[in-house]
This record gives C-alpha cells, sequence and structure tokens, in this order.
C-alpha cells in the first residue's frame, strides 16, 4: 500500500475473520525507531474514535516489529492535497 521513513505497509487478508488489514513493518534496527514503533502501537491501540484507524495485533516477526491495523480504502492524502 505504501512505505514511508519508518516502514513499509501491505494489504493482506486476515483469513481467520475474513476481513482485509494493513500490515506496517518497521524496516530498520535502529533500537530508538523501534521504541518509537512501539509507542505508536500503544498510542493507538489506547485510543478509540472514528477518525483513527483500529490496531489489530503488534508483535515481532523474523526481529521486525509490526501492527496489523484496520484497513481503509480511500485517497493518499497527497491526491487531496493537489
Amino acid at each position: 500500500l505504501g512505505e514511508g521513513g519508518m516502514g513499509v505497509v501491505y494489504l493482506a487478508r486476515d483469513n481467520r475473520l475474513g476481513r482485509r488489514v494493513a500490515i506496517k513493518v518497521l524496516r530498520t534496527d535502529d533500537p530508538e525507531l523501534t521504541r518509537r514503533f512501539i509507542v505508536e502501537a500503544r498510542t493507538t491501540a489506547r485510543c478509540t474514535h472514528e477518525n483513527i484507524v483500529v490496531i489489530h495485533e503488534a508483535g515481532e516477526h523474523a526481529g521486525a516489529p509490526f501492527m496489523v491495523l484496520e484497513y481503509l480504502e480511500g485517497k493518499a492524502l497527497s491526491d487531496y492535497m493537489e
């Protein structure tokens, strides 16, 4: 779906619940970025608001932290800014 300074976001399917999800994977070994990623996951998980994406799971795979997020279909912010 996209990538940025800290990681990459993939579109995936939650086979147990039959829904599409976004998986955000951190792609750095920098301990400070890893700490910020974990803080982002914890902060997002504590928030409940219609304008904040739902986080379903967080963990680590092959040494890379990840978050499984609600997938929302739409346009990129840059599309709206043009």
